[in-house]
Formats: structure tokens, sequence, C-alpha cells
């Protein structure tokens, strides 16, 4: 057996998130929403006013993590949300960059 399959089974995504959605608690919600669903990554605000973020974890716990990022916490209006898919790292934490 080469791999482990639940190793295999995790995934890795990073979003760009636009619209108004700093000064609205993103970051700090979407960590909370991270923690909540067992992913792990991170978040931060960009200088052109977006937020990136990074996921890991089970695809069905990321994908809830992208369904919550398109709407964000109560004050935000999501414009558009760019997903990418990248090649998971292993991390084992969620932070606010």
């Amino acid at each position: 057996m080469e791999n482990n399959s639940q190793d295999t089974a995790l995934i890795r995504r990073r979003l760009l998130i636009s619209g108004r959605v700093q000064g609205v608690w993103f970051r700090d919600s979407c960590s909370a929403q991270a923690r909540e669903n067992g992913v792990f990554g991170w978040v931060r605000n960009t200088p052109n006013g977006a937020v990136e973020a990074v996921f890991e974890g089970a695809p069905e716990d990321v994908e809830r993590l992208i369904e919550w990022s398109k709407s964000g916490p109560t004050h935000a209006v999501v414009e558009s949300v760019e997903v990418e898919i990248e090649e998971h790292e292993g991390l084992s934490e969620f932070w606010i960059k």
C-alpha cells in the first residue's frame, strides 16, 4: 500500500473572495467556521480589499467552508469567490494572517 487512504482523501483549496469583505469580521468568522468544521489553513486581507483563504481538510468539510465563504458573516457582501485547486500540504492549524 503506497499511501494512507486518509491522507489521500484530504484536499486544499485557495480562495479569493471579493466584495465588501474587509471590516465586517470576515477573517474572525472564517476562522471560527474553519475550527468548527475541522479545516486547517489561513485567512488574510489583501491590499486590494479582497480576502484570501486557504482551506485544507476532508472534501466535505472544505466544501462547507467554500459555501460559507459565498455569503460570509452577516455584514459581508460577497460579489465573487474564485477557487483554485492546490496540492495538500498537511497544515495542522488555522490562523489569521
